[in-house]
């Protein structure tokens, strides 16, 4: 959460996390909140001196919670916080366009429209009436209940064990403490780190059949910075391993290079990538043959073998016919 936030706007967002998780404790609140355990009961304060019941109780089952009867005021939407709304669903979930679709997000988008006065929700309606996004093949829908247990063993630094299918169908299970859920390019992922590897890893939420809480706590790397770990993390551990030689400065050919290509380091007068990958031939197709200068494959028979046949392929493509 952003450090420049208003003392009002923190306390209102505490309101929020009490609401939605009752029994929420201090330190679980100072954690979602991203501040100290001192400031996150003043923000408590804050909410009791505008007369909002927010009750606390010691004990295993103790935490805040409202006081029963609480009702509170409405939300209002600006129309150009509900356009955003639509827009920043539409572009995540495209299926969310259809309000006649069986779809979760979709459903959940239209009564929010609904509720909107006319003024704010007209152009709202209209905006997901006639507006198209085109599905992203490469985005993944997690179930929303394992990711709701994922999210409380974070905000909880609970270790947890995870029943996993991998793309090839192969299911196993693995006890993390979970640091962080990472949503990039429409991929949800878990970061975590795996007690049985005794390192990180990352996982697709979508493919965590089950989440078993153990009881047992965690504490979370310092100063950690879950989408740079993440980015780092993707180009290794895969089944067959890459080393790419570049004849040029590391600073000329770190704007090429993916993350998930793996990590790149200098290597005398160039550099060198090393990595991993699960589909050699992917890693050849679309992430080598881009590169705009000259580079060695000297690592991964099965990488070689995918180059070669790439670069026979592209010869014949331009070879006289005969």
């Amino acid at each position: 959460m952003p450090n420049d936030l208003s003392p009002t706007a923190r306390a209102l967002r505490a309101l929020e996390i009490i609401q939605a998780r009752p029994g929420t404790t201090a330190g679980e609140l100072a954690l979602r909140l991203g501040v100290t355990e001192r400031a996150a009961r003043r923000y408590v304060g804050i909410l009791r001196e505008a007369d909002i019941p927010v009750e606390s109780a010691r004990g295993p089952h103790g935490g805040y919670r409202l006081g029963r009867g609480t009702r509170l005021p409405a939300v209002h939407f600006t129309q150009a916080e509900a356009l955003g709304l639509v827009m920043a669903v539409l572009s995540g979930q495209p299926a969310a366009a259809d309000a006649d679709a069986d779809d979760l997000v979709g459903t959940a988008l239209g009564k929010v429209v609904k509720a909107l006065p006319e003024r704010v929700g007209h152009h709202a309606s209209m905006l997901r009436e006639y507006a198209s996004a085109a599905p992203d093949p490469y985005s993944t829908r997690p179930d929303p209940a394992v990711t709701s247990e994922l999210v409380d063993a974070v905000a909880a630094r609970h270790t947890v064990v995870v029943s996993y299918r991998s793309e090839a169908g192969k299911e196993w299970q693995a006890e993390v403490d979970p640091w962080s859920l990472v949503v990039r390019y429409g991929r949800w992922y878990l970061l975590c780190h795996s007690h049985r590897a005794d390192a990180i890893r990352t996982y697709r939420v979508d493919r965590v059949r089950a989440v078993q809480q153990t009881g047992r706590g965690f504490e979370p790397p310092e100063d950690l910075d879950p989408v740079a770990v993440l980015e780092e993390n993707l180009g290794l551990g895969w089944e067959f391993p890459t080393r790419v030689v570049f004849d040029l400065p590391l600073t000329e050919v770190a704007p090429w290079i993916r993350p998930p290509m793996g990590r790149l380091e200098p290597l005398g007068d160039g550099c060198v990538l090393v990595g991993s990958t699960r589909n050699p031939t992917m890693y050849a197709q679309e992430w080598l043959a881009v590169l705009p200068f000259a580079f060695r494959v000297e690592g991964g028979e099965e990488l070689r073998a995918a180059v070669t046949a790439l670069a026979a392929r592209f010869t014949a493509a331009v070879s006289d016919q005969q």
